[in-house]
Formats: structure tokens, C-alpha cells, sequence
């Protein structure tokens, strides 16, 4: 399956909204945030034929970017769609010379946290009881860009 990465558009938000509800753990955001995301800090897209399959959010906060969400449709999981998604991020922050990029992932979110340390992601630390519904530890990854 081709996938196209590209900048979201404000239009796009409730394309994103519809694959962040169909996401059993995605955090339930806003139109109004997504569309303060799109608008101020980094949004890309994963399309097959101009249907939207993923998206991932994260803020460019000086020299340290932090991913917010990435998030996949159920019925395209393991089709390489976040690891498209995250390498894009990965090279758009180098391209910026950020140094850094770093997350908060569940505890218990085995697949993405094996995503991660694919991309040499490592971990930092641990945030106690970080997320609610259900409750759960956050595990604090990192990833050192060469500048």
C-alpha cells in the first residue's frame, strides 16, 4: 500500500477527529485543538488514496520537539503507516536541527513503545499514573538528533 506523508490543512481536522475516536487509547481532543495544532505546530498525515489512515501531532518547542500523538486507523495497523509517519517527523526535525525529540507513551502500549525503540528511541524515565481511563504509567522516551 503507497502511502503519501503530508502537512495536515485545517481541513483535515475532522478526518483526524473521526481516526482519533475509532482509537481506543487516543486522547479525546477537540475540534479547536486539533485545529490550534494544525495552525501553530507540526500535523503530517498518512494518505493512500487521499484517504487519511494516521496522523501524527507534535510541538516544535524551540530545540527539543515533543510528540503529542500518533495515531493510526485500526483497520491499518501494521502496514507500516506509523513507521512512515514517525520517520517523516524524525527527518522534518532533523531538517529543523532540533536536537531532541521525546514522548510519553503507556506503559502498557507494547506495540508502539517496540516502534519507538526501533527508531532508537530510549528511555528517559517514567511518569507515575501519567494517564487516567484507565490509569497507567507513561514511559518518557527520547531520541538525540545529531545536529
Amino acid at each position: 500500500m503507497p502511502i503519501a506523508i503530508r502537512c495536515a490543512l485545517l481541513e483535515d481536522v475532522p478526518a483526524i477527529l473521526g481516526i482519533g475516536r475509532r482509537a481506543p487509547m487516543a486522547p479525546r481532543w477537540t475540534y479547536e485543538q486539533f485545529a490550534r495544532l494544525v495552525g501553530h505546530d507540526v500535523v503530517l498525515l498518512a494518505e493512500d488514496v487521499a484517504e487519511v489512515r494516521g496522523f501524527i501531532c507534535a510541538n516544535a518547542l524551540s530545540n527539543e520537539w515533543e510528540i503529542e500523538n500518533l495515531v493510526v486507523d485500526a483497520d491499518f495497523l501494521r502496514r507500516g503507516v506509523a513507521d512512515a509517519l514517525l520517520r517523516e517527523l524524525i527527518q522534518r526535525a532533523k531538517n529543523e536541527a532540533a536536537a531532541a525529540i521525546l514522548l510519553n507513551v503507556r506503559e502498557s502500549n507494547l506495540p508502539a513503545r517496540r516502534l519507538y525503540e526501533k527508531h532508537a528511541f530510549r528511555e528517559l524515565g517514567r511518569r507515575r499514573m501519567y494517564y487516567q481511563d484507565p490509569p497507567e504509567d507513561a514511559i518518557l522516551y527520547t531520541l538525540p538528533l545529531d545536529r
